[in-house]
């Protein structure tokens, strides 16, 4: 039986939402993982990789800042189609900046506007998604915009690593990544080309309020009215912390992999990192983050949460035990690595429903969620930023125990705060009642 039906101007779901998130997901995971990748392979040193691919995925952060504006816009559709045009685009002139002398900047400015260009068409291309469906199709087909969103991490971490490892080893470094960056822009422009086709238009509203001046009033009083909710810095403390130690570990742990033996790195290839992440890890994370949804919705977000900070952390002691025995079977390493991945899928479900059922929840419900989404991706971004320093001033094996012990913080804050915007309510009552006794 079908999941909606269809007229000779509508297209199934099935017809384009897969296109587009795997639109969403391939030029996210070009910055965060195949950028990384590729400096390790140029010889950039960890701390400068932690550092300006920290700065680049700042990006994120700031989307909810000109969201608002993509309204203006006649619709959803053409917003969607241009910025996956120009992040092809983009993702084509990392490819020739390879080649030119000043390479490193060149390259760095290149991923700035894959990442801007990548953070704008996600704000469209959910909205997109919600304004095209109802609210019954729109659960159906949520499990195929999560699958073919990751089906971007299997392509880049794993089918582009294990090609950019062969090319290397037959044509250079740099031609290698050449070749996997001008992949990246074909994929990127032919989705581009095919969802100008697939998407249903998606009509932005036309009214007298619908016009920069009114948004940006309105933008404004979003903010106000975010940061005037009771205990909404304990919040954004526990958001920020809730990735400490996963920040780190997914941007040193796979360098470390790459890094030479005697300097206390795995010492695999580039086709082996892109073996073990892009095939039994990308399946562990996935069935993670399913059983992680599934594990919270029976014991509630209260009782799930140390559990779930727990097994984000998971990652961090996979890592110290690499490091500390220092395995050269890869079968092994496999396996650990798919441990990792199962526990940052299982785990990171409790941030996002903490964001959506704590957070979020008022007049601005969504517009608050976009705002929360913004500060966890700062958290990430700094924490991101000083795992490169962290790392070099204590060596692999010192950095991962440190690591471990970033995850105790958010811990102990978890039992100490509202899971619920009920219990936050009443917190806030109990608290008002000896002032309003006064």
């Amino acid at each position: 039986m079908e999941l909606t039906k269809t007229t000779r101007k509508e297209r199934s779901p099935l017809a384009w939402v897969p296109s587009l998130y795997l639109a969403q997901g391939l030029p996210f995971f070009a910055v965060a993982m195949v950028a990384g990748q590729m400096f390790k392979s140029m010889g950039v040193a960890n701390d400068d990789i932690s550092h300006w691919t920290a700065a680049i995925m700042s990006a994120w952060i700031f989307k909810p800042l000109w969201s608002p504006f993509l309204e203006l816009a006649s619709s959803k559709k053409i917003i969607v189609v241009s910025f996956q045009l120009i992040g092809g685009a983009c993702l084509g002139l990392v490819a020739l900046a390879l080649h030119m002398p000043f390479w490193f900047a060149a390259c760095v400015v290149m991923l700035t506007l894959v990442a801007m260009s990548s953070a704008t068409h996600d704000v469209a291309c959910d909205g997109l998604y919600i304004s095209s469906l109802t609210q019954t199709q729109q659960a159906a087909y949520a499990g195929w915009t999560g699958t073919f969103f990751n089906a971007g991490r299997f392509i880049s971490s794993g089918g582009l690593l294990l090609l950019a490892g062969y090319f290397e080893k037959t044509l250079g470094v740099t031609s290698a990544w050449t070749i996997v960056f001008c992949i990246l822009a074909l994929m990127m422009v032919t989705l581009g080309l095919y969802n100008g086709w697939a998407l249903p238009l998606a009509k932005n509203p036309v009214g007298a309020d619908i016009t920069a001046s009114a948004i940006a009033r309105t933008l404004k009083e979003v903010i106000i009215d975010f940061f005037k909710k009771p205990g909404i810095w304990v919040s954004v403390l526990f958001i920020i912390l809730f990735r400490a130690g996963e920040a780190q570990v997914q941007t040193i742990g796979p360098l470390f992999l790459r890094e030479a033996r005697n300097l206390g790195g795995l010492g695999l290839s580039t086709i082996e990192v892109g073996g073990v992440y892009g095939t039994a890890g990308t399946v562990a994370f996935v069935v993670g983050s399913i059983a992680g949804g599934y594990f919270t919705s029976w014991l509630g977000l209260k009782r799930a949460i140390l559990v779930l900070i727990l097994a984000v952390n998971l990652p961090n002691l996979v890592f110290y035990f690499l490091a500390t025995t220092l395995p050269t079977d890869l079968t092994l390493i496999g396996a650990a690595l798919s441990v990792e991945m199962f526990g940052y899928g299982f785990g990171f479900v409790g941030l996002i429903l903490y964001m959506m059922q704590v957070v979020a929840p008022g007049k601005y419900q969504t517009a608050h969620y976009a705002f929360a989404t913004g500060i966890m991706q700062l958290g990430f971004s700094l924490f991101k930023w000083i795992s490169g320093d962290i790392q070099i001033a204590l060596g692999y094996h010192n950095f991962f125990l440190w690591v471990l012990a970033a995850a105790v913080p958010v811990a102990i804050l978890s039992q100490m705060i509202p899971m619920s915007a009920s219990e936050r309510q009443q917190a806030e009552l109990a608290a008002a009642k000896p002032s309003a006794a006064t």
